[in-house]
Parts: structure tokens; sequence; C-alpha cells
């Protein structure tokens, strides 16, 4: 089990560590902190509570994986069993679901119209994957079972 937590904090960094922070970062580079220093206004309070439900939720499906699926989030380390419970009851993509509120969050919170511009990319980038490969991969893998579980939860909320 220590091992496939390891693993899971692994791709944690990688994924959306990557996606949700350091590309974000890169983007901002200097008007980072100068967005920091300055008084903020309500809807960056607003933004730092969707980051925190985006966060949240990514945490919660990452756990689910490791311990209902028995695997990680990362496509070259896939879960063995269906997920079906948590969150995945309400939606078949739900840790995309966050790392999509914490972009949102981020745009919101640095009103920069970039950091929109990349969350559309990525959003577009992850329906892309999920069509195109996940879902494809999770109906071969677990044929009749996904089938079902597709009838009843939708792809995103």
């Amino acid at each position: 089990m220590l091992s496939l937590l390891l693993r899971n904090l692994l791709f944690f960094i990688i994924h959306p560590g990557l996606v949700a922070g350091l590309i974000p970062y890169y983007i901002l580079g200097n008007s980072m902190k100068q967005v920091i220093a300055q008084p903020w206004q309500g809807l960056q309070y607003v933004a730092l509570i969707l980051f925190a439900i985006g966060f949240v939720i990514l945490i919660l499906c990452i756990l689910r994986f490791a311990t209902e699926g028995r695997g990680t989030l990362s496509p070259v380390d896939p879960t063995q069993k269906l997920v079906t419970h948590g969150l995945y009851r309400f939606s078949r993509n739900p840790m995309y679901v966050g790392v999509m509120l914490m972009l949102i969050a981020e745009a919101m919170f640095f009103q920069s119209g970039t950091l929109w511009k990349y969350s559309l990319f990525v959003f577009v980038a992850f329906n892309a994957f999920i069509l195109l490969h996940e879902e494809p991969r999770l109906k071969k893998v677990f044929g009749e079972e996904y089938q079902q579980y597709c009838k009843k939860v939708r792809m995103w909320i």
C-alpha cells in the first residue's frame, strides 16, 4: 500500500502539478507576485475557495483510485478495478473537474486572459484525451461493467 501511495504522490506532482501548477506559474511570470502583493478583491477570495474545492476533489479522487481502484491517476499506472464510488457516482471524470476548477480559480484570481485561454485549451485537451484514449481503454478493460456505469453517470457533471 505504501508503494501505491508513493506512486500516486509522484504522479500527482507530475500530472496536475504540471498542468495546474508549473505551467500557470510560467504563464504568469512576474505578474503573479504583483497581484499577490496588492490588496485582494472579493473575486479573489471566491477564486481561493474555488481552488480549494478543486484541490479537495483532486485529492479525494486520488485516494479513491489508490484504495478502490488499486492504481494511480497516471495512464502509465492505471487502476486495476473500475472506480465507481465517492465522487465517481456523480461524474465519470471528477479528477478532471477538480483540475479545471483549480485552473478557472487561478484565471479568476490573477485576472489573466492568458490563463483563461490556457484553461480552455486544457479543457479541450482533456476532452480529446478522454474520448480518444481513456474511454476506449476502459471499455476494453472493464467491458460491460463500464458500459453500465456510462449509462448511469455523466461524463462531466
